[in-house]
């Protein structure tokens, strides 16, 4: 017992949230770029996150506008102290060629990267993210995926989550609570 406990508290809380949450899986970004999730995307970083495909008929158009809009709200922020990274959930189908057609389409601003990997490291990340569905079976299909965003300022390690439906303004507010209270 006594090691268990050492173990742990030679860890510190921001580690232990680190290693549970944020694999340092390879990701590919929309410009062709390879990058670390965790040590080049999160750490000491204020992030946006949410799961996507190119072809959803479904939640991303909407919830992808809306980041859209919330992103020129934070406008010049965003790329320098706030950063949107949407992850596909259909690496098979979304390159990063494709990614960077949709990202073109959607008007997508500096400091918001659209992701793809591995098949494994896609769903690992979906998975340690929470962006996934209690029930087995719905889980599997990707186009019952929730229209979720995720925030959170690592170095804080607050974090949190609203519907990407909601209004952009709800969610600039959202975001706003885990923001740096110096840099507003």
């Amino acid at each position: 017992m006594a090691n268990n406990t050492t173990k742990w508290t030679a860890v510190s809380p921001r580690d232990q949230i680190r290693q549970r949450y944020f694999p340092d899986v390879r990701l590919i970004t929309h410009q062709g770029k390879t990058v670390r999730f965790y040590d080049e995307l999160v750490k000491d970083k204020l992030v946006v996150f949410n799961f996507m495909y190119t072809r959803c008929t479904g939640v991303c158009s909407p919830v992808s506008a809306n980041l859209h809009r919330v992103q020129k709200m934070f406008a010049p922020r965003v790329g320098r102290d706030i950063f949107f990274y949407s992850f596909t959930l259909k690496p098979e189908e979304d390159s990063p060629d494709v990614l960077r057609a949709h990202a073109r389409q959607l008007g997508a601003g500096p400091g918001w990267l659209f992701l793809t990997g591995g098949v494994n490291d896609m769903e690992t990340l979906r998975r340690r993210l929470g962006f996934t569905d209690p029930n087995p079976a719905l889980d599997a299909d990707k186009a019952n995926h929730t229209g979720i965003v995720r925030y959170g300022n690592e170095p804080l390690q607050l974090w949190a989550a609203c519907p990407g439906t909601g209004s952009p303004r709800s969610i600039a507010n959202s975001i706003g609570f885990v923001d740096w209270p110096d840099r507003r």
